[in-house]
């Protein structure tokens, strides 16, 4: 047990450096009483000790026993290191071939194959998945729709994307893959000259996060995630409304990940045992809801507010608290699904994170952030939800606008509105849709995403990215920051500034005038 000349130590020693860099290692059961024995928590306060250097203890003590990375390991939390160089607003050497590279070709990176063939520019020169089944999928369907490109394939082992991220003739990485592989992918692709395109999220954990901007900083690489809900119509819309002041000053906004996956669909938890494959639910996302209990896929909701509100160009967040139900449903789930499918029996009984989590964020410029995650109770899907300023409020699904007033704008006034405020990104894509459209048969380019579009287009005229690698570390980051407060009964955790104070003069990130490019087809 800690006794009190311990707490007497590390008070001396937080007081002299309160930003510590190298935090020392405290033992898994010192750690318990950290977190959770009121006798202890209450002599941290009768001793008056910094309240930052407080998070700092008790973000790491959780760490330790929430998302299973030793003490020992984590070296920074706040501060990790200094800027070497400002990643956002930056303008890499234009390429007017933009040659991709797919780690990952399951359900979600073979539509990306497709999506990114649609775009002008751009040449499939490699194809990696674990299993090769996949890459020949992709692969067939590339000589048969795009027979131009002609990429090299790596599968059949588990590292097999070094490969494809050490191929000299590549200059994007996109990385589908499990979740807690995408920032050591990102981070060697980077390493390797590439450019990279990532799958939500970008690091799993503080450490990963820092890591993955660090690299980017020193080889002045992009590190782009993927956030189509940030250029999604209606959110495009609700930027631009919101930088022309029609809500006034913003004061509070709203995003969740609500999407059944347990519910709606029966297939999604069928297996095809003869070929050891699902045609829905992937197995390895359903480990990443088993013992991790916070917000795990923030960036969809948070993206588009985090945009409107300038994060990162202009303000901050500041710190957070988290909570989370009960589960309700997936034991009673695997329950189930043991007695149909035995793959499902080291899944029952064990204990998988709430059915709901709610998580607040406060900015430095005193607004506020409800997220809320919820992917295992029948509720219809959204994301992008709320707006509010002291002029006026939108509202999602449906999507209505209310101006110095309770009621909400007639149907008629609301459209007339979206028409006069949808901002030239939007209407330049769906321009290249239409000439898309006249030119063959093909119906591949109504996949593609006005993300994925802009992100090809900014590469191919120099321009700098529309979310950069401080936006995606710091979407990411939300995840075990939200495991941390949970674990500690809804505790106040400081939120990194993966900018390193450049928030305070960066200027505004996506460009939704498309004062610059906006040049690149769609084929």
């Amino acid at each position: 047990m800690i006794n009190p000349p311990f707490f007497r130590l590390m008070e001396v020693f937080l007081k002299v450096n309160q930003k510590i860099k190298k935090i020392f290692c405290i033992s898994w059961q010192d750690t318990v009483y950290l977190l959770f024995h009121q006798y202890y928590l209450k002599l941290f306060i009768n001793m008056k000790m910094n309240r930052k250097s407080f998070l700092k203890i008790a973000g790491l003590a959780a760490l330790g026993s929430v998302v299973k990375t030793k003490a020992s390991n984590i070296t920074h939390y706040l501060d990790n290191h200094a800027q070497t160089f400002n990643m956002h607003g930056y303008s890499a050497p234009k390429l007017d071939k933009v040659r991709v590279g797919f780690v990952g070709v399951g359900s979600r990176g073979s539509g990306t194959v497709i999506r990114l063939a649609s775009i002008e520019g751009v040449e499939v020169r490699a194809l990696c998945d674990q299993l090769p089944a996949r890459v020949n999928s992709s692969l067939e369907f590339l000589r048969k729709e795009f027979p131009g490109h002609n990429p090299i394939t790596y599968s059949g082992s588990g590292e097999a994307w070094k490969k494809a991220c050490e191929q000299e003739d590549i200059d994007l990485i996109y990385i589908a893959t499990p979740w807690k592989l995408h920032a050591q992918i990102a981070i060697y692709a980077m390493e390797h000259g590439k450019h990279v395109y990532t799958e939500l999220p970008v690091g799993i954990t503080v450490e990963e996060c820092w890591d993955v901007v660090a690299t980017s900083e020193k080889t002045r690489k992009h590190c782009y995630m993927g956030c189509g809900s940030a250029h999604d119509g209606i959110s495009a819309v609700v930027l631009n409304m919101a930088r022309q002041g029609l809500f006034g000053d913003i004061i509070h906004g709203e995003g969740h990940y609500i999407h059944d996956r347990v519910s709606d669909n029966k297939v999604r938890w069928e297996r095809d045992k003869k070929n050891n494959s699902w045609f829905g639910y992937r197995p390895w996302r359903l480990q990443e809801n088993v013992n991790r209990n916070g917000n795990l896929y923030p960036a969809h909701g948070l993206g588009p507010v985090s945009q409107i509100m300038d994060i990162n160009y202009g303000d901050k967040m500041d710190y957070l608290v988290s909570i989370s139900s009960d589960d309700f449903t997936m034991t009673n789930k695997m329950q189930e699904m043991s007695e149909i499918d035995s793959y499902y029996e080291p899944y029952k009984g064990l204990k998988f994170r709430g059915n709901l989590n709610t998580t607040i964020i406060r900015t430095h410029r005193g607004r506020t952030i409800m997220l809320q995650h919820d992917i295992s109770t029948p509720r219809p899907q959204h994301r992008f939800d709320l707006i509010s300023g002291n002029k006026g409020i939108y509202r999602a699904e449906p999507d209505r606008i209310a101006i110095n007033s309770e009621k909400w704008l007639p149907e008629q006034e609301f459209n007339a509105l979206v028409e006069k405020y949808t901002p030239e990104i939007l209407k330049r894509f769906e321009d290249k849709r239409k000439q898309a459209g006249q030119g063959h048969g093909s119906r591949s380019y109504e996949q593609v995403a006005v993300s994925d579009w802009r992100l090809i287009d900014c590469l191919r005229n120099g321009l700098p990215l529309e979310m950069d690698v401080y936006d995606a570390a710091l979407w990411s980051v939300i995840t075990p920051l939200s495991e941390w407060s949970v674990a500690n009964q809804g505790a106040t955790i400081q939120v990194p500034d993966f900018t390193n104070g450049a928030w305070k003069t960066n200027k505004r990130g996506m460009d939704v005038s498309l004062q610059h490019g906006g040049t690149t087809n769609l084929v």
